[in-house]
């Protein structure tokens, strides 16, 4: 008979009702409303000093600082506001230089095909690196388990599970192209792990002991929620770098001098109230 799942605990604030622009649409519009900042002081500069003149690529420097710090204040992901700082900057240096748009195209794509739905997903491709696979390894149950990566990236923390612990089956999750595309090739050259293309929030964590994640912020709650419903009583959520909001860790272990943390929950057993419950920590 299979275990039972737990019920799903509450995060705060789940249940609050609020209204989500999506960040593409709200990059937008931070964008247009830099350019209107920005040309209403152009304007009261020309009242103030007829003669001033400001150069059209400064301006456009002035306008992604303007962007870059309206994004910050609305707190959006880490990554926008670097992109708004250099969005029209860039666009003018493309122009003056009379690129081709085949080479605009070209790069286009390659980022379509390295990021794919980070707009939606609010998921940058983030690398684990040496010490946090050290530490997920650590992590790990003994005996034979599942696992799956989810937004597993170029594969390396699969691939290295894996050649780890041979008696178990490692697997990863991907939904930008290119990426995913590296690690298929990657796992037919080494004959180790397993790789699928996809939305992870498509698949039934029931199936797995460990689940790892490093995804963003923003979406840990969502994927708490997932688990919480979906995962065995005793199986493990682990998350790299990033806490669920409102959920206490059952341990979290150091994997970079930086301060990064490998984060880990044991899913309660049927009836169980609390968020999490406590587990040994990992073997150092």
């Amino acid at each position: 008979m299979s275990a039972s799942r737990p019920a799903a605990p509450q995060v705060r604030g789940a249940q609050r009702a609020v209204l989500r622009i999506p960040p593409a649409v709200e990059a937008l519009l931070i964008q247009c409303l830099a350019c209107l900042l920005l040309f209403g002081g152009l304007h009261l500069l020309r009242l103030l000093l007829p003669s001033a003149r400001l150069p059209l690529f400064a301006a456009a420097c002035v306008q992604g600082m303007l962007a870059a710090w309206i994004s910050s204040r609305r707190r959006q992901a880490a990554w926008w506001p670097w992109i708004h700082l250099v969005f029209l900057p860039l666009l003018l240096a493309s122009l003056e230089l009379h690129l081709p748009p085949a080479l605009a195209l070209a790069g286009f794509a390659l980022l379509v095909s390295l990021y794919w739905s980070t707009f939606r997903t609010q998921v940058p491709l983030y690398l684990s690196g040496a010490a946090a696979r050290k530490a997920v390894a650590a992590a790990l149950p003994q005996g034979s388990l599942r696992f799956i990566d989810i937004g597993s990236g170029l594969g390396g923390m699969v691939l290295d599970l894996a050649a780890r612990r041979p008696e178990s089956r490692f697997e990863g999750i991907e939904l930008a192209p290119l990426p995913w595309l590296a690690s298929r090739l990657r796992q037919a050259m080494t004959g180790r792990g397993h790789f699928l293309r996809g939305d992870y929030h498509r698949l039934d964590l029931a199936q797995y002991d460990v689940v790892f994640a490093y995804l963003s912020p923003a979406a840990m709650p969502r994927l708490w929620e997932k688990a919480a419903a979906e995962m065995r009583a005793g199986s493990l959520l682990l998350s790299h770098e990033f806490t669920i909001p409102g959920v206490a860790p059952s341990f979290a272990e150091p994997t970079h001098p930086d301060g990064k943390m490998l984060y880990g929950w044991k899913l309660p057993g049927a009836g169980t109230t609390a968020a999490a419950v406590a587990v040994k920590k990992p073997r150092k």
